[in-house]
């Protein structure tokens, strides 16, 4: 028996699966494994289009992804509730690939992170006392916040490895962006890399919904990120057709001119200041807080945050509220970039109460 210790509202809890005694990472891991399998079976686990409810959970989430017009989708999401099998926790991901292999690298990422940051949370919660007498609940929830921080740095260099290692994939010049979310109770544990983004949905004092965006956008632009580029001997400039845009070449300039400043994979930039060290935040819920919207920057090229929470708000049945938000960007699209390709569009939207027993405000929404 392996024993899969896990935290629940900061007490032990223990989920027992028939594998062998030893705890070693490789009967770790299978055991998540199976625990996605089950969850897959039971429809708590979806990595396509679709809807996804526990019946032990008061939210639920909607995806939704569309093919651009740039070749295969390199967009990959995935939903997982009761995550890990806890009935508070929910894991939320998406993936933006690019390059020749894009689609690959996302689809490999996504099939990895879930499991390997359970494994690795569960090793991290063992390495410790799940009895710490804690005299502040700020220390407990920042040992909790440290936990999950040091388990997704770990995975997110673990899954790097794996991709340079692999031999069916080439990842030299293709990579992904990851955006993750886990909803544990009212907690949120966010981890970027790239420039998917998270924005949140909350009710203001006088009952306005308006956006708060929970992740950076990892562009080559910003000063912190192009300051370790440079001094990485990596280069960040903007083309002459494209001002405005800058993005990461090799030393000589020609390659790969990529957009954004952190990212799975693109191995030939790696030693030139891009990294896949995951920006690893969180915030608490309050009853304020309504939904958040996960999305790849198809939608934040041509839609704002106002408008995305407006739109996501505003749609009659939630449960369709991704799909409308990918379709009104593709509308946008076509209005505002006419003659340029559009881009692979993906959305997730995580309602924190269930539509049968709480509406969303629809009136008063920031315009």
């Amino acid at each position: 028996m392996v024993l899969f210790p896990f935290l629940v509202n900061g007490s032990g809890r223990t989920v027992s699966l028939k594998k062998e005694k030893s705890c070693r990472k490789d009967d770790g891991r299978k055991a998540v494994e199976a625990l996605a399998k089950e969850a897959k079976k039971n429809e708590l686990l979806l990595s396509s289009s679709g809807i996804v409810k526990s019946a032990k959970a008061n939210d639920f989430a909607c995806l939704f992804t569309k093919k651009g017009q740039k070749g295969v989708n390199q967009d990959c999401l995935l939903v997982w509730e009761e995550f890990g099998c806890q009935e508070d926790m929910t894991f939320c991901g998406i993936f933006d690939g690019h390059g020749p292999w894009g689609n690959f690298v996302a689809k490999r990422v996504r099939k990895l992170l879930p499991a390997s940051l359970l494994c690795n949370w569960q090793e991290n919660l063992a390495a410790t006392s799940l009895d710490l007498d804690f005299k502040m609940e700020s220390d407990r929830n920042f040992h909790k916040f440290n936990t999950w921080k040091q388990s997704y740095i770990k995975t997110f260099a673990a899954i790097d490895h794996d991709l340079k290692q692999h031999t069916g994939i080439d990842s030299f010049q293709s990579g992904t962006t990851a955006l993750t979310i886990i909803k544990q109770a009212e907690h949120l544990i966010i981890a970027n890399v790239g420039d998917c983004r998270a924005v949140l949905a909350t009710t203001s004092e006088d009952g306005i919904l308006t956006p708060l965006q929970l992740t950076t956008d990892f562009k080559p632009s910003l000063p912190k990120e192009a300051e370790r580029i440079t001094q990485s001997k990596g280069r960040v400039f903007c083309l002459e057709d494209e001002p405005g845009v800058y993005r990461v070449w090799m030393p000589n300039g020609k390659t790969p001119g990529l957009a954004i400043s952190r990212a799975f994979g693109d191995y030939c930039v790696k030693d030139f200041g891009l990294i896949s060290v995951p920006d690893v935040t969180q915030r608490k819920l309050t009853t304020r807080d309504q939904f958040v919207i996960l999305a790849t920057d198809g939608v934040w090229d041509v839609i704002s945050n106002q408008e995305a929470v407006k739109i996501v708000a505003s749609t009659p049945h939630k449960e369709k509220a991704a799909q409308r938000l990918v379709k009104c960007a593709m509308h946008e699209w076509k209005r505002k970039r006419r003659g340029i390709a559009i881009d692979d569009i993906s959305a997730i939207c995580l309602f924190f109460h269930s539509p049968s027993t709480h509406q969303l405000p629809t009136t008063k929404v920031v315009k």
